[in-house]
C-alpha cells in the first residue's frame, strides 16, 4: 500500500540527491568535492498564517530541486525510500540548469 505524506504548514518534504562518487570513465570522486546539499521538492505545505489570518504559501512547488541548510530536518522513511521533512526557511534557494 502506498503512503502519501502531505507536510503541515510551511514544511516541506524532499528526497535527497546524491551525487556520484566516479565519473562515467571510472575516475573516483573525494567525498569533499562532491558535497552539495540538494535536493527534490516531493511535497509541499499548504503554508503559514500571519496575525491577521491570511494565508502565506510556501516560496517552492514540488519538483524544484533546491540547496538546504547542512543540518536540520527530520529523517522519514515511507515505503522503502528515504525522505526529509524541513521547514521551507530551511531552503537556501533553488538550483536551475
Amino acid at each position: 500500500m502506498a503512503k502519501r505524506l502531505i507536510p503541515s504548514f510551511s514544511r516541506i518534504l524532499v528526497e535527497k540527491i546524491t551525487q556520484p562518487s566516479k565519473t562515467n570513465v571510472g575516475i573516483l570522486i573525494p567525498e569533499k568535492t562532491t558535497k552539495l546539499n540538494s535536493a527534490k521538492v516531493v511535497a509541499v505545505g499548504p503554508g503559514s498564517r500571519d496575525r491577521n489570518g491570511n494565508l502565506i504559501p510556501v516560496s517552492v512547488k514540488e519538483g524544484d530541486t533546491v540547496l538546504l541548510a547542512e543540518y536540520g530536518g527530520t529523517e522519514v522513511k515511507l515505503g522503502d525510500k528515504q525522505y526529509h521533512l524541513y521547514d521551507h526557511e530551511a531552503v537556501l534557494g533553488t538550483l536551475h540548469d
